[in-house]
């Protein structure tokens, strides 16, 4: 989902392939889950199956390739914020986010090479983990268009849905991924993805 904010409260509209999640669920400290991608059987898609003679499945492979699609996306909204943030703090955030982003889908693509397996996956591969996560070129474009006032609340929002998708593409990947380094790949994206969103949330409030 996609959080915009209103003057007192925040509206939420839907973004295809992100996760069902309120802004106020996220304030609750409730865990996400719902509408994500965990929630379209992609366990049963990916399998548990490792390919022979290796130390990775088909669950470990189509992580990296779309978190590294997915971090594309991330780092394209984070760049937006150095020269349209007004806070400090927002600008200092969001290249924190491009760096990191950049470094783990330049680390993914060297994996995934050294496996001899593509960047990307087929259609119908990310249709079985209920279609690729992300934003498309309109919420990109909404976001760089905004009037100055509008353009913090809808960064911080986009790049919150950004982030949740993030999580549940890491959680799925600890429940059904083999190779061990993989998953601890995952359980950072979803330690550092978590702590951005209550960040973010917090200057939402602001």
């Amino acid at each position: 989902m996609v959080k915009r904010a209103g003057p007192i409260v925040l509206a939420v509209f839907l973004l295809t392939g992100c996760g069902a999640h309120s802004i106020q669920e996220l304030k609750g400290g409730e865990e996400l889950k719902g509408g994500g991608h965990a929630a379209h059987g992609s366990a049963r898609a990916s399998g548990g199956t490792a390919v022979p003679g290796r130390d990775y499945n088909p669950a470990d492979v189509m992580f990296l390739q779309m978190m590294m699609a997915h971090n594309g996306q991330g780092v394209r909204l984070a760049r937006l914020a150095p020269d349209r943030a007004t806070r400090e703090e927002v600008r200092t955030l969001a290249a924190a986010i491009a760096t990191t982003q950049e470094t783990e889908a330049a680390s993914m693509s060297e994996r995934l090479i050294g496996w001899r397996q593509p960047a990307t996956a087929g259609a119908d591969e990310h249709a079985a983990h209920g279609g690729m996560p992300g934003v498309g070129e309109e919420e990109i474009a909404a976001v760089a268009d905004a009037a100055p006032a509008d353009f913090e609340k809808k960064f911080l929002n986009m790049m919150i849905a950004q982030q949740d998708d993030a999580i549940q593409l890491a959680r799925m990947e600890v429940a059904t991924g083999l190779n061990a380094e993989v998953k601890a790949v995952a359980e950072r994206v979803d330690a550092s993805r978590s702590a951005q969103i209550k960040q973010m949330l917090a200057l939402l409030d602001q």
